[in-house]
C-alpha cells in the first residue's frame, strides 16, 4: 500500500480540528468545488461540472442539518442556504456559470464572516 503524505496530513488535520476549524475546511471545500465547476462550465465539461456543484451542495446540506434551532438566528441562516442550494441547483440543471459566480460571491462572504467570528471570540 503506497503512502501519500499529504493525504495522512490531510486526514490529520480534519480529525484534531476544532468544530469552528472544520466549519472554515466546510466553507473552503465548498468554494473550491464552486471555483472548479465554474472552470467545467466554461470547458463545456458537463459531468465535471455537475460532480462539483453536487459537492457544493451536499456542503450546504450540511450546514443546514446542523443549524440549531434553539437560536433564532438558525433561521436566518438557514434562508440563506436555502437559497444558496436553490441557486446551485439551478445552476447545475443549466450550466450557467453566472449563477455559479453569484453563489461564489455568496460563499466568500459566508466564510469571511466565519473567520471573523473565529477570531473575535478565539476559536481559530
Amino acid at each position: 500500500m503506497a503512502v501519500n503524505p499529504y493525504a495522512d496530513y490531510k486526514r490529520n488535520q480534519i480529525l484534531t480540528a476544532s468544530p469552528a476549524q472544520l466549519t472554515l475546511m466546510l466553507y473552503d471545500g465548498a468554494i473550491k468545488f464552486c471555483n472548479i465547476a465554474i472552470v467545467a462550465v466554461e470547458n463545456g465539461e458537463v459531468a465535471k461540472a455537475h460532480d462539483n456543484i453536487m459537492k457544493v451542495e451536499r456542503i450546504i446540506e450540511e450546514f443546514r442539518a446542523t443549524l440549531n434551532f434553539d437560536y433564532p438566528v438558525a433561521k436566518d441562516f438557514d434562508n440563506v442556504y436555502e437559497y444558496v442550494y436553490r441557486r446551485l441547483s439551478e445552476a447545475n440543471m443549466k450550466k450557467d456559470k453566472e449563477i455559479l459566480e453569484e453563489v461564489l460571491a455568496h460563499l466568500h462572504t459566508m466564510r469571511d464572516t466565519w473567520k471573523e467570528v473565529m477570531k473575535r471570540t478565539n476559536k481559530g
